[in-house]
């Protein structure tokens, strides 16, 4: 057996050492693997593993099924937490679980495989009856305290790989089929150069038997990619069809199935944005997650964030209760669309998302005069569409909660303090007909019985906010930062983060809290 020798990046690897709590996370696991005597090892691109210890992309380790219990057990211990998918879309014998390095703030995805089961992305249909053998085969990486597969034993589960997984009729390798067929040539040309020929041809023989030796060994040393050759995959997909899940029929039916349901979820999380699960759903059931703070505190930015640092793994969905840029609902959006027209019809100057009154200066500073019969008309008219607005967003948002999703929330309606953004808009006025009233009040009211999960008021000065929205008058900051600091949600986790500080180490606190709940 040739002992495994990488050329990889130097740079690279320096990264992943550099990365000390990452680093420290995974070799805890890694280490207490070895005490523990688990069979593991990391059975895919060695090429790319440094990048991959780095935060580059998933651990995918093979653990022996005898091992499995012991293995779950040390994940949990070392703060790991395991993500089930939607649908059983993932094979029963992988299991998914997540770490966060507060280091540097990365989410460390693990693959534990219990039996080596390869396929296209959506299917796994394939029971490779391999994994005693390469675990036999493990070697340690020469600079990274890791086990993985040795060069001959990983060219050939490679060749296998590209025949079984490297298929256009599955939508998630045809949405990245460049990036994975490079990434497939890449390591072909890394193993080729480093494989023996004779040592790769006499486990062929052993693992696929002597037809399928001459075929093999052109895939990993010839020109021509293994994708482009139809008829090795097609012995390869021939020999293993008595280790499928599935027959072809029923094969391609669930990959129909799957693909059906994988692009609306892709739908529904960049356009529709639903409250209903489509990858992976939080352990324990979903979650609200409350980012509240006065104009220039960061609300919208910290929200962007935590959804594009959870978005990639797990079910996220934002909703923003504010009446200015961000998604509004049905009732909302012909108002908001019609804002300009009317501001430019009365000619005054307006907040963005609210309808002008008399003399109104910029952040809702009035300057004299009291509103007259059509300004009270149209923010009747305002009031019961944001009003309903937040009813459907509230509704949306505990359902999602209820079905596994981590709903982020921009601002969140409050009924306790009269005339504070994100509560109810008809007190300004007198003479409004009571069943309108009532309407906006059960709304409200309907937000006081429906809590956030966790709520995070991000606190700055009032010189900072008018730093950051030189157009909000001081008198309005002053009072909406007092008006925060005495919001309160009974029974629900309140934290308050420093938003004066820099922005990384608020995104940081942020996202601590956050992997606390879920």
């Amino acid at each position: 057996m040739t002992q495994v020798s990488i050329p990889d990046d130097l740079n690279v690897i320096r990264r992943a050492r550099a990365d000390t709590r990452m680093a420290a996370e995974l070799a805890g696991i890694l280490g207490d693997f070895q005490r523990q005597q688990i069979s593991y090892c990391y059975w895919k691109s060695s090429r790319r593993l440094p990048a991959v210890l780095a935060g580059d992309g998933d651990i995918d380790l093979l653990i022996a099924r005898h091992d499995q219990h012991r293995a779950r057990a040390i994940l949990l211990q070392r703060n790991f937490k395991i993500f089930p998918s939607v649908a059983d879309r993932e094979h029963p014998a992988v299991l998914s679980a997540l770490g966060y390095d507060a280091a540097n703030g990365l989410l460390i995805h693990l693959h534990l495989h219990f039996c080596l089961v390869l396929g296209e992305p959506l299917l796994k249909n394939y029971h490779i009856p391999w994994a005693h053998l390469l675990q036999a085969r493990a070697v340690t990486h020469p600079t990274l305290p890791i086990r993985i597969l040795d060069p001959a034993a990983e060219a050939v589960v490679l060749v296998v790989r590209a025949c079984l997984e490297l298929r256009r009729l599955d939508p998630v390798m045809f949405r990245s089929w460049r990036a994975k067929t490079q990434e497939f040539s890449l390591d072909r040309a890394d193993l080729a150069a480093r494989v023996d020929r004779t040592e790769f041809r006499d486990l062929v023989a052993e693992l696929l038997g002597a037809d399928l030796v001459e075929p093999a060994t052109v895939a990993l040393y010839g020109t021509e990619p293994p994708e482009r050759q139809a008829q090795l995959r097609r012995r390869v997909r021939r020999y293993f069809a008595p280790c499928r899940s599935y027959n072809a029929v029923e094969a391609r039916a669930r990959s129909a199935g799957r693909a059906v349901l994988w692009i609306a979820g892709y739908l529904n999380r960049d356009f529709l944005q639903g409250p209903r699960p489509w990858n992976r759903r939080a352990p324990g059931g979903g979650c609200i997650v409350a980012i509240m703070g006065v104009d220039g505190s960061g609300k919208s930015t910290s929200v962007r964030t935590m959804r594009s640092w959870l978005g990639s793994k797990i079910d996220v969905i934002p909703i923003y209760f504010g009446t200015g840029d961000g998604r509004p609902s049905w009732p909302l959006r012909p108002l908001k669309m019609a804002m300009p027209v009317v501001a430019r019809i009365f000619g005054r100057r307006t907040r963005q998302g609210a309808p002008g009154k008399p003399r109104v200066a910029p952040h809702g500073k009035t300057l004299g005069d009291a509103p007259g019969w059509l300004y009270s008309a149209l923010l009747m008219v305002w009031a019961a569409a944001v009003a309903l607005d937040k009813r459907i967003k509230l509704t949306a948002a505990h359902r999602g909660a209820n079905r596994g999703l981590v709903v982020l929330t921009d601002r969140y309606p409050q009924n306790q303090i009269v005339g504070f953004n994100d509560g109810p808009l008809l007190n300004r006025l007198n003479s409004v007909p009571g069943w309108l009233r009532r309407f906006e009040h059960n709304v409200y009211a309907l937000a006081d019985r429906l809590r956030p999960t966790l709520v995070i008021k991000l606190v700055v000065t009032p010189e900072t906010a008018a730093r950051r929205e030189p157009g909000m008058d001081p008198a309005i900051i002053r009072e909406r930062i007092g008006a925060l600091q005495r919001l309160e949600f009974p029974g629900v986790r309140v934290v308050c983060v420093n938003a004066e500080q820099p922005l990384a180490e608020m995104i940081r606190t942020i996202k601590h809290e956050i992997w606390r709940l879920i």
